[in-house]
């Protein structure tokens, strides 16, 4: 089914999706163009022959070198038809490369484009609360580019109390 699904995806969107072939491990893939994102992916989600109900990954890529620098990787799982599909996002690197959040769709891509911003500095618009996800507040750089410095200091901050986590479900006693 995920060839008729990127066939589908050219067919309704022939000037943003390009480039399909299958990934390694068999995922169909396809490269779409940042400004439609949120349309492919609100079309794989509301389509009910689709039926995209999930986002179970969303990453990005540091391709160093290269133009445009990033990518941003959207594995998404159809749970009604048992089908996966991956679309791929180039992304530039500077203020021009502003991703469209797709939170509005899938609520659990908000820590990935969180994760995406933290790690990578990929910035979403839209985000309803784009802030570091794993670092600090003060931590400088994003440190899973490929020019981070390896032996590159951070600015020491003072030990603080933290008062509102959100530990989930659980027993109280787990940490």
């Amino acid at each position: 089914m995920s060839k008729a699904v990127i066939a589908a995806l050219v067919e309704r969107f022939p000037d943003a999706v390009h480039a399909p072939y299958e990934g390694v491990g068999g995922d169909d893939c396809a490269f779409v163009e940042r400004s439609r994102i949120v349309d492919v992916c609100r079309f794989l989600k509301e389509e009910p022959s689709l039926a995209f109900n999930m986002a179970p990954y969303i990453t990005a890529v540091d391709y160093l070198g290269a133009t445009p620098r990033f990518e941003v990787v959207y594995n998404l799982l159809s749970t009604v038809h048992n089908k996966r599909v991956r679309l791929r996002v180039k992304v530039p690197e500077g203020p021009e490369g502003v991703v469209p959040s797709v939170t509005g769709l899938w609520r659990g891509a908000d820590w990935f484009e969180r994760y995406c911003w933290d790690m990578y500095g990929i910035p979403f618009s839209g985000h309803p609360d784009m802030r570091r996800l794993l670092m600090y507040d003060e931590f400088e750089g994003h440190p899973l580019r490929k020019d981070y410095p390896l032996r590159g200091r951070q600015p020491l901050v003072v030990e603080r109390e933290v008062h509102d986590i959100f530990r989930g479900p659980g027993p109280a006693s787990r940490d």
